[in-house]
């Protein structure tokens, strides 16, 4: 018998007994898409995260989106298979930064881009998902300042799409940056007739030269609604994987080859049953930091 297989039924076994549900990322490896219950980028992951009924949610993706799972659902259990998917973004920032932020500029609001830890969020005033951060940010009132954490390649996005002077943390994601023009530029000699559809987590110079800026989920919807037949594709290779699925007939160029994140690819089918069969890794979070984040990240959830 196939080994995957019996991990399958396993997993589809304790998934009964335990009143389970998988959730997974985007930019989750292929065979924890597929047996994930519902796939989608942050801010799906969250809307979804916040309406389950299940008693268990593993959690297919990195801590930080585990610990949104928990503040959304702090009653349930939330497992996430490997305890080291970690977000080096969301290690750029830490709770005492924006504190100091804050006495910095007195009466700012502080934006948080979802992909920042627990501790951060309940920081903040609001969170935001490279969905809907545009939205958010174009809803402030226009005489106050807005600092924006931890990613200054999406604030600056943000900046330009609103017109706001952001105050901007240092912050990055390290597999994004690795894409650049170059090699999207030779790509489209090669597929002249190919979209550019690039994350708002790219550089500018990236961002300049694309047809569309979106989230992953933003791919997804543009990619099956576009006439176009070929695209090229500007974050993490994961998402690949699905459009693919969804799009049979089209063709999907990645815009650097090697732009893949580690941690997003820790977990897979053997972790999940483990996590099942023994409830780990186990997502803990103090009372207080889940109070202070939710309020957060409810009104995140109000720009749908």
């Amino acid at each position: 018998m196939n080994t995957n297989l019996e991990i399958i039924n396993t997993i589809s076994k304790l998934k009964k007994e335990k009143d389970a549900i998988i959730l997974a990322h985007n930019y989750q490896i292929n065979e924890v898409q597929d047996i994930a219950d519902y796939v989608g980028d942050s801010l799906e992951l969250s809307i979804r995260a916040s309406e389950i009924k299940n008693k268990v949610i593993v959690f297919c993706g990195v801590r930080f989106m585990a610990e949104t799972a928990k503040i959304l659902n702090p009653s349930k259990t939330v497992l996430i298979p490997d305890k080291s998917a970690g977000c080096p973004m969301a290690n750029m920032i830490t709770a005492k930064d924006v504190i100091e932020l804050r006495k910095a500029h007195p009466g700012a609001i502080v934006v948080c881009y979802v992909n920042s830890t627990a501790e951060v969020k309940a920081n903040v005033d609001i969170c935001c998902t490279s969905a809907n951060a545009v939205k958010i940010v174009s809803s402030l009132p226009a005489d106050k300042e807005i600092i924006f954490i931890p990613d200054k390649y999406l604030g600056s996005y943000v900046s330009s799409q609103t017109k706001r002077n952001l105050i901007l943390w240092h912050g990055y994601c390290p597999t994004h940056v690795l894409i650049n023009t170059n090699t999207i530029l030779q790509i489209k000699k090669e597929h002249p007739d190919a979209e550019v559809l690039v994350h708002p987590e790219c550089t500018p110079e990236v961002i300049n030269i694309a047809d569309k800026v979106l989230s992953t989920g933003g791919m997804l919807k543009y990619v099956h609604e576009s006439q176009s037949n070929e695209f090229i594709i500007g974050t993490e290779i994961g998402i690949i994987y699905r459009l693919q699925k969804q799009n049979p007939k089209k063709m999907f160029y990645p815009a650097q080859k090697n732009t893949i994140c580690p941690n997003m690819k820790l977990i897979n089918l053997e972790k999940i049953m483990w996590s099942l069969e023994d409830n780990i890794y186990e997502i803990n979070l103090s009372n207080e930091i889940i109070k202070k984040a939710r309020a957060s990240l409810e009104k995140m959830k109000e720009y749908v």
